[in-house]
């Protein structure tokens, strides 16, 4: 975003803050507010596309997009968690509806959307493969998946035998969504988070761009379904009040986390996006207010 992605949105309505994750206490609330009160602690995220984020010492959320803080966690270790889990909630739980005894297989598990949604799959009693780089099987396998496949060495379809009932792809390539879809059984779903309607509304402008991403997303649900039996969806995070407060709850059962790797001072957000910009941290890095 800081860069110019989202630029048809966001370019007609500069200047905007970054920030999505949120983790604090309230400040004030609304009039209508009936589950929240100022004092309480709470994280949550705002949805993708707002305008005033969270890099400030006052963000301002809806009720839907806060639930109280997990207690076992500190506020920078629950910052690192909503945003992502949401994402990775939408995917299994709101679009392929996973079940018990069921097969996921994650394209891409070493990242916060990943990593959240083996955890989350392994909640809900699914069975888990990953791919991702060698530095992150260990802590996929730790945490619950049933094989980590190194893509940087190893063949994915060669190496894994089974089909799946869902395939979430956070890489969002080609090749990724080829191998992704050849390892589904029939009615299963393809989730990636590489969707095309910012890349082309940035390209062509919102009055062409949203309806030719319509367009592509139209035709390769068509696509897929007549060749492989399958579902094709874009997944984007969206406020889920529902989905949030089981996540903290899986948080405070110590089943879902997201390790932070370097917290900056709010004061630093240059320093960390340089950091990020030049992969010198590859985990997650929190803001905190002084």
């Amino acid at each position: 975003m800081r860069s110019g992605y989202g630029r048809s949105i966001f370019e007609p309505l500069l200047p905007l803050i970054l920030g999505r994750d949120v983790s604090g206490e309230v400040a004030a609330v609304g009039a209508s507010v009936k589950s929240l009160t100022v004092g309480q602690e709470v994280f949550g995220a705002l949805h993708p596309t707002a305008l005033r984020g969270t890099y400030t010492d006052y963000a301002i959320l809806t009720e839907d997009e806060l639930s109280p803080k997990p207690a076992s966690l500190t506020h920078v270790e629950a910052s690192a968690i909503p945003f992502a889990a949401l994402t990775a909630w939408r995917a299994l739980k709101s679009t392929a509806r996973i079940t018990e005894g069921q097969r996921l297989l994650v394209i891409g598990g070493g990242g916060a959307v990943g990593f959240s949604a083996i955890q989350i799959a392994v909640a809900a009693g699914c069975h888990v493969t990953t791919t991702c780089g060698n530095q992150s099987i260990n802590r996929l396998i730790a945490a619950g998946a049933e094989q980590a496949v190194d893509y940087t060495s190893e063949d994915i379809e060669s190496v894994i035998k089974e089909k799946f009932d869902a395939v979430l792809d956070t890489i969002g390539v080609p090749e990724t969504e080829r191998t992704g879809i050849n390892l589904l059984n029939r009615g299963g779903h393809y989730m990636t988070l590489q969707g095309e309607a910012a890349a082309l509304s940035d390209r062509y402008g919102l009055p062409i761009g949203l309806p030719a991403a319509t367009a592509v997303l139209f035709k390769k649900r068509i696509q897929y379904k007549f060749s492989h039996g399958i579902e094709y969806s874009w997944i984007y995070m969206r406020a889920d009040s529902e989905g949030l407060h089981e996540i903290r709850r899986l948080s405070e059962a110590g089943k879902v986390s997201i390790p932070v790797e370097k917290t900056f001072s709010i004061t630093q957000v240059r320093e960390a996006h340089e950091a990020k910009d030049k992969k010198q941290i590859l985990g997650k890095v929190v803001l905190e207010l002084d």
